[in-house]
């Protein structure tokens, strides 16, 4: 079974930047797909970021150029880096890891309030 615990999320004003954390633990082996989703209050949730067990990144077309997600295979770890935030990015992100059929584990979300 593969834990995962989000860390990072806090209160930021506009134009600021956090760094989200996404730990896995367990039997989680060496390779494994991860990827960053969010949900704001009343919407749905979405993906922002995704990164291959081979590093191949994607972005939602709204954190394009801000946002960069990277790993750490060594430490288990994946990160989000955001920079330039805005309001609109106000939500709970989520931490998706997996490598189905093996797996598929999500995290409890870490919170990201940007305002002023």
């Amino acid at each position: 079974q593969v834990q995962v615990v989000e860390s990072g999320g806090g209160l930021v004003q506009p134009g600021g930047s956090l760094r989200l954390s996404c730990a896995a633990s367990g039997s989680i082996f060496n390779i494994f797909h991860a990827a960053w989703y969010r949900q704001a209050p009343g919407k749905q949730r979405e993906l922002v970021a995704s990164i291959t067990s081979g590093g191949g990144t994607n972005y939602a077309d709204s954190v394009k150029g801000r946002f960069t997600i990277s790993r750490d295979n060594a430490k288990k770890q994946v990160y989000l880096q955001m920079n330039m935030l805005n309001v609109k990015d106000t939500g709970v992100y989520y931490c998706n890891v997996w490598n189905i059929p093996v797996f598929d584990s999500w995290g409890q979300g870490t919170q990201v309030t940007v305002s002023s």
